[in-house]
């Protein structure tokens, strides 16, 4: 299986600035995770960079925001109508830089577009409300317009669809965009950007630069600073997060910060115990367990533990690992050496502390999985709350399992942390869904399904798990403000 471009000019190098490809002195080296190959080099941009992107977004916002709805959507639709006829060769350069296996890269093309698909009909549907007055002779209306120019600062964990889910909803709501992907997986998104350029954006109206982690900061910071950027979209940690949001304050953007997770997964003593299973595989292992919604701690109740670590531990164990060109991998490398670093602490710190492994547990450096970057798909059991990964997200393919024994038990233990995004539990007990999807402090809850989003589903956190939501008629909300106008003397 080949991870070679049919059509080679989707391999940009340059930064995209006001409808021109752009060079940069300086440059950051691209690699592939599974053996850490080099692919190829792009800008590593500076702050000088950051304020062309806005001042090029920033001459084209009156005019886009001026575009009739339907042609931004039309334009939209086209883009989203390019992805899907390229979705092979994105979903190669999704593989060459991220490394999740092929199968699963297509499907994230496919996720990508159905956002840009979904926001390119929502543009048309941004209504605001005529309100009933309290006097006679006047006329009360709320309108909704876009906010302005939108820096939108991408994780490397879904290169696709991140930047969809976040730029698809700013140009549809009539805002411009400057954008900057992570630095591990920037062709991807440069690749999608030559595709809305030749879906025919105006120039201006959507701008990316790359840059290396130690030029982020740089980059980032010019956008902060710039009363011109009117918003902020991150999805990342929350320390970064935070951040964001405090050097945000001075101009008062409006931010959606998608933060970081410590997402329970519970399963009850009448739980389908299949599907259970079925549904932690699903959720937990979906590109190598590196997303902010995965399962980091699996509840499971003492009546129904051993059956449960049984049936899981024979799928946990034949799961394939290998790069992204073999065909039957399931679990392609880390993002990097920190990453496996990080899962690997994790696991001996457990270990240390009572835990046990019941399969995996180790790096892997033979056989398909010949590369430093490979972690065992892991099961441990005992798991307990002092441990590190259970108060720290692993972001790896380890599944640690707690025991429980009653409702109330478990709900506290499932809230007790400062995160809130993504939570799970399976039951077949019709009472017991509604108390506990009501008593879970989550942003999203997944009840009998490990498979939550979905463009037509909101999604984001509460508490340290960040604020905005993305995808859905919400996500559109969040790239625009209600504008009152008031009209008298009409009696």
């Amino acid at each position: 299986m080949s991870l070679k471009l049919t059509r080679t000019d989707l391999m940009r190098t340059q930064n995209f600035i006001g409808g021109r490809w752009c060079d940069t002195p300086a440059l950051l080296s691209v690699s592939n995770p599974a053996d850490e190959s080099p692919i190829t080099q792009v800008p590593d941009s500076s702050a000088v960079d950051a304020r062309e992107a806005v001042d090029a977004a920033h001459a084209a916002f009156l005019a886009w925001r001026s575009t009739p709805a339907k042609q931004r959507a039309q334009l939209i639709k086209r883009w989203n109508d390019l992805i899907l006829e390229h979705q092979e060769d994105l979903g190669r350069l999704i593989s060459l830089e991220q490394g999740k296996p092929l199968a699963e890269a297509r499907g994230e093309v496919a996720y990508a577009a159905s956002y840009v698909e979904w926001f390119a009909e929502e543009a048309t549907r941004s209504y605001g409300d005529v309100i009933p007055a309290p006097v006679a002779g006047r006329r009360m209306t709320a309108i909704k317009e876009p906010v302005g120019v939108v820096a939108a600062i991408t994780p490397w964990n879904f290169p696709a669809a991140m930047i969809a889910r976040k730029i698809a909803p700013a140009l549809a709501a009539g805002c411009t965009v400057v954008c900057k992907p992570a630095e591990d997986t920037p062709l991807t998104s440069l690749a999608l950007v030559r595709l809305a350029e030749e879906a025919g954006f105006p120039a201006g109206t959507l701008n990316i630069v790359t840059a290396s982690r130690e030029r982020t900061p740089e980059v980032v910071d010019a956008w902060l600073a710039d009363s011109r950027v009117r918003k902020i979209t991150f999805t990342g940690s929350t320390p970064v997060g935070k951040h964001l949001a405090r050097m945000s304050a001075d101009t008062l953007k409006k931010c959606s910060l998608e933060l970081g997770g410590n997402a329970p997964f519970i399963v009850f003593e009448d739980a389908d115990l299949d599907a259970a299973v079925d549904g932690l595989m699903v959720s937990k292992f979906r590109n190598g367990g590196q997303t902010c919604v995965c399962p980091n701690r699996i509840y499971v109740h003492s009546d129904v533990h051993d059956q449960f670590v049984e049936k899981l531990v024979a799928k946990v164990g034949a799961l394939k690992v290998g790069p992204a060109w073999q065909s039957d991998s399931q679990i392609g490398p880390m993002i990097n050496a920190r990453a496996v670093d990080k899962i690997a602490r994790h696991v001996e710190d457990a270990v240390a502390k009572g835990a046990e492994v019941a399969t995996g547990g180790r790096r892997i450096r033979e056989g398909a999985a010949e590369g430093p970057n490979y972690y065992a798909p892991t099961v441990l059991i005992n798991a307990a709350s002092n441990m590190e990964l259970c108060n720290e997200e692993t972001f790896g393919p380890v599944a640690p399992i707690f025991r429980f024994t009653t409702e109330a038990q478990v709900i506290e233990l499932a809230n007790d942390t400062p995160f809130g995004l993504a939570a799970y539990f399976y039951t077949q007990d019709v009472k017991r869904v509604w108390r506990v999807a009501e008593a879970l402090e989550s942003g999203i809850v997944g009840i009998n399904e490990g498979a939550l989003a979905a463009e037509a589903a909101p999604f984001g956190g509460v508490k340290e798990s960040g604020y905005g939501r993305e995808g859905s008629r919400y996500g559109l909300e969040d790239y625009m403000h209600i504008k009152y106008l008031c009209q008298g003397g009409l009696s």
